[in-house]
């Protein structure tokens, strides 16, 4: 095989380190209790086979969470 083109060579690098540390950083998150496990492996493990597992587990964590600020609290 030939080398690839360097545009698609340039993002694909940009891909690869940004799902990299963005796989870190749900983990981290995950460590200070921040976001639940289960989202962090979709995010991370998941989110390679398809991007949108993460955002998935995501939005059903938002749903099953009680709000912290009601949107019509003190002013």
């Amino acid at each position: 095989m030939g080398k690839p083109e360097p545009l698609t060579e340039v993002l694909g690098w940009t891909h690869g380190v940004l799902w990299i540390s963005m796989s870190a950083a749900c983990l981290i998150a995950a460590r200070s209790r921040m976001v639940p496990l289960r989202v962090a492996v979709a995010v991370a493990v998941l989110g390679g086979i398809g991007p949108f597992f993460g955002s998935f587990e995501f939005e059903r964590e938002s749903r099953r969470r009680p709000a912290a600020h009601p949107p019509n609290g003190p002013r």
